[in-house]
């Protein structure tokens, strides 16, 4: 049922048909990106958290970002704390491994993780644990209701070099 409403939402751009189903689990970042074929940072991770004044949120992130507890609370105020597997199934209406900001059962605040926006092409789930679809930023932020992209998560930049140059005179 969680695939269909994906599906259904899709319809509104004529996208349904690019939704991809596998034979094999794509319920993780890992799993996902050897199914597909990219690399693990390029899959669209959607993470369930407790919201401000009790309206929950999505925040949608690359594959390789963690999301930092201090710059989340500087942007919602509130801690982050993960919903749990059934809270997540009754507010989204997707399984853990299958969660993703389209065809929701309960209207839910999204917001996308400035981690993806390296990238040209990004696979979130599509309701179930063996799907996705590929989307540029633009139409993940567009076909997500998306409120804002973020800057909640770290460990997926470049860090600096340590190394210094120094210049010979």
């Amino acid at each position: 049922m969680s695939l269909e409403s994906v599906k259904d939402h899709f319809k509104k751009w004529n996208r349904e048909d690019d939704v991809m189903e596998f034979e094999t689990s794509s319920a993780t970042v890992e799993e996902a990106a050897e199914t597909i074929g990219v690399m693990p940072a390029q899959i669209a991770k959607t993470l369930s958290f407790r919201g401000p004044a009790d309206k929950d949120i999505l925040i949608v992130a690359a594959g390789d970002a963690k999301i930092d507890n201090k710059k989340f609370r500087q942007f919602t105020g509130i801690k982050a704390r993960m919903l749990k597997p059934d809270e997540v199934l009754e507010q989204t209406g997707h399984v853990v491994g299958g969660v993703c900001p389209f065809g929701l059962a309960k209207e839910m605040d999204v917001y996308l993780d400035i981690s993806m926006k390296r990238f040209e092409s990004l696979f979130p789930a599509c309701g179930s644990t063996n799907s996705a679809i590929k989307l540029t930023p633009e139409e993940l932020f567009e076909y997500s209701s998306a409120k804002e992209w973020v800057d909640v998560c770290k460990g997926w930049a470049e860090e600096p070099s340590e190394e210094t140059v120094v210049a010979e005179s």
